[in-house]
């Protein structure tokens, strides 16, 4: 199996979206900067849709890649030294807490992107639909941040704990 770049059993496509998610709440935080403080609503929707392009590209690698690789548990079980059955568990326990969030966040921001895109006026600005908007925004943003937390912690038990 290879190796992924930050050094330990996982692959490329796993590294990579670990690495994104440490980086996309920065990414996060300049965006709410940029319309909360600037108040430069249309770099907040382009960074938002650069944002959602490269994650849903990154994630639809990742999953080709963990299906060529025969799942993750077929991943996970090339570690040196292997997992304990306990520590096996934990690790299933962690990825099903993570799979909550990456599931509802796409449909959650995507749903929150779609209705800005149809609602917004062009160039965006304050409206109508600003409140849903807001709400939609932060549950959003609540949802990546805790599918970011629990796939780093995913990580950490799966290959580095």
């Amino acid at each position: 199996m290879s190796h992924g770049f930050l050094g330990y059993s996982s692959t490329f496509m796993l590294d990579f979206v670990v690495t994104a998610l440490v980086l996309i709440v920065p990414a996060l935080l300049a965006s709410l900067y940029l319309v909360k403080v600037r108040r430069n609503y249309v770099a907040h929707r382009n960074l938002q849709l650069v944002l959602a392009g490269v994650l849903l590209v990154a994630v639809l690698a990742f999953e080709i890649d963990i299906r060529m690789h025969g799942g993750w548990r077929a991943i996970v079980g090339t570690r040196t030294p292997a997992l304990s059955v306990e520590q096996l568990e934990v690790v299933e326990q962690v990825l099903r807490v993570h799979l909550v969030f990456a599931i509802s966040t796409p449909l959650l921001w995507g749903a929150t992107i779609t209705l800005a895109l149809k609602r917004m006026p062009k160039p965006p600005a304050p409206c109508e639909h600003s409140r849903l908007h807001k709400t939609l925004g932060w549950l959003s943003v609540i949802d990546l941040v805790l599918t970011s937390v629990t796939g780093l912690l995913f990580y950490y038990r799966a290959f580095i704990a």
